[in-house]
């Protein structure tokens, strides 16, 4: 079997990031090109839903065929988007913290408990969808808020500094976590963004989180 080296799947992901961005600048030229196409269709959505101008413009402008793919893939990307969302935490709280906890699970018990977590993540998604008042794209905001003050700084932490731990990371998340959902409850309009003051918070956390250990041992 082969396996990528550690620069190759470092250009991979470099180069992932940068056609990632090409694609989602599709929908910018796109949103412009139906400014200069029919700006009054633009100002009567802006004023209605701004999410409604590509769906409109697609509609409107383009032949059947093109409609086709378009919404085609729109919905594979959702679906997609959905099913990587849905299967990532769960394998890897079954992989990360259920595992550990039975080290001598078997294979066959391992991937009945993947599909365990899979369907219990589901679950709760299901519930927290239908008991929350926000939009589809409120929704998905607020998920890339989570990833951004619970993952980002143990990430970039975990790959460009030497010191980090195992426990910095864990207070990096939970301490980014902590103060972005309080905020978003008690401060909501602050100065300061709730996910910016997280992300503040869950820096902080990395550093307390890897230096307290050398820290006790010089006072010990």
């Amino acid at each position: 079997m082969f396996f990528a080296s550690g620069r190759a799947r470092n250009r991979a992901s470099i180069l992932g990031g940068v056609l990632y961005f090409a694609i989602a600048l599709v929908p910018v030229f796109l949103i412009a090109a139906a400014v200069l196409i029919d700006p009054a269709m633009v100002e009567r959505l802006i004023a209605k839903d701004h999410q409604l101008i590509l769906p409109t413009l697609i509609l409107e402008r383009t032949p059947l065929a093109v409609q086709v793919l378009f919404f085609g893939a729109l919905l594979s990307a959702i679906l997609s988007t959905a099913g990587g969302a849905l299967i990532a935490p769960s394998v890897m709280l079954a992989q990360a913290v259920l595992r550990p906890l039975r080290p001598g699970m078997s294979e066959r018990a391992f991937v009945w408990t993947m599909r365990a977590t899979v369907g219990a993540v589901g679950l709760a998604v299901l519930a927290m969808a239908l008991a929350s008042n926000q939009s589809i794209y409120q929704l998905v905001n607020d998920s890339g808020k989570v990833v951004l003050v619970a993952a980002f700084v143990p990430l970039a932490a975990g790959l460009f500094w030497k010191r980090a731990s195992p426990a910095g990371a864990l207070a990096s998340a939970l301490a980014g976590l902590a103060v972005w959902i309080a905020m978003e409850f008690a401060w909501p309009g602050a100065l300061v963004p709730p996910a910016l003051a997280g992300l503040l918070a869950s820096g902080v956390g990395m550093l307390a989180g890897s230096f307290a250990p050398v820290l006790r041992r010089r006072l010990v």
